[in-house]
Parts: structure tokens; C-alpha cells; sequence
């Protein structure tokens, strides 16, 4: 049996277009898709001498997946200027990479229909390792140019002190 701490009449999933990026304390604008947060952890195979050949299983390394951030072409320099802070072009020698604000943490926060946040998941130490300023331009095209941010990271978790709300009901207004 399912165990519902908060909302027992809860069965619809959460759709996975309702959510925003922030970084730097702010919503960053236009986000229009987010890469899935994954991670791996290698296994370690080893055998005990005595063993026939029947090798233990434990786990390695745990590895998180770069996060690709999308959104539609504006005259918003988010994306830009975090790029430029590991590689910044014609900056000159020693001077190509910002170590001080280089890597930045990020929230992605998911809402319910309602509007109301339900998930909120930190991603921690992200650095710009891909840049992508303008598709492939197609004058036969029909469709919004998209800027890409490809962010190497250092792990992420889910928010627990973000928690299931109330979902609002709504009263017919008096006749």
C-alpha cells in the first residue's frame, strides 16, 4: 500500500513543464527546458580467493551528468555573461577565467497545476563548459532560436523543506 503522508487524494503525477531555473538569487528568464538530473555510480567487481567464481558487487564512484539549460533568444545576457566567466576572449593572459564567481549553484523548481512549488532541487558547483549563442540559422525555418548552456556540476539533492501544499479548492460564488 502507497504511503501518503500529506495529500492522500493526490494521484495525479507532476507535469514536467510547470518548473524555473534560478541562479544568483533570481528566476532566469525564458527557460524553456531543462536536461534530466542524472547520476551514475560505477561498480566495483572483486573476488575473494577462496570464491569459485562468483564476483562481489560494491559500489564506485558516483558521477552527476552535465545539466543542458535551454531558452529562446533574447537580449537577456545571462547565459553570455556566464559563459564569459570561464572563457572570456580577447580578456588577455591570466585573465580568461574568473576564479572568483566562475561556478554557480542553480535551483530548479517544479509547480503543481495550481501554480504552488512541490519540488525543488539544488545543483551544486555548475560551470559553463558549453555555449551555444545561436542555432543553426534556416531562413525556411519556422521556429524559435534557442540559446544552450551545457553545465558540468558537482552534485545535487532535493530540497526536503520544500513540501507537498495544500492544493487550493475553489467555492461557486453566491447566486
Amino acid at each position: 500500500m502507497a504511503n501518503f503522508t500529506v495529500n492522500p487524494r493526490r494521484f495525479d503525477p507532476y507535469k514536467n513543464f510547470k518548473f524555473r531555473v534560478k541562479w544568483d538569487g533570481r528566476y532566469v528568464a525564458g527557460v524553456s527546458k531543462v536536461s534530466a538530473l542524472t547520476r551514475s555510480t560505477e561498480v566495483v567487481e572483486h573476488r575473494e580467493g577462496g570464491d569459485p567464481s562468483t564476483p562481489r558487487r560494491s559500489p564506485g564512484r558516483t558521477k552527476f551528468e552535465p545539466v543542458t539549460i535551454e531558452r529562446g533568444v533574447t537580449h537577456d545576457l545571462a547565459f553570455e555573461q556566464w559563459a564569459n566567466k570561464v572563457w572570456n576572449q580577447g580578456a588577455g593572459p591570466g585573465a580568461e577565467l574568473s576564479l572568483a564567481d566562475f561556478r554557480k549553484d542553480i535551483i530548479i523548481d517544479v509547480f503543481n497545476d495550481a501554480g504552488q512549488k512541490v519540488i525543488s532541487y539544488s545543483v551544486y558547483r555548475c560551470w559553463v563548459s558549453e555555449f551555444r549563442a545561436l542555432p543553426e540559422l534556416d531562413a525556411n525555418a519556422n521556429a524559435v532560436a534557442i540559446q544552450t548552456l551545457k553545465l558540468e556540476n558537482e552534485g545535487w539533492d532535493r530540497d526536503p523543506s520544500v513540501v507537498e501544499p495544500l492544493e487550493p479548492t475553489f467555492t461557486k460564488p453566491p447566486a
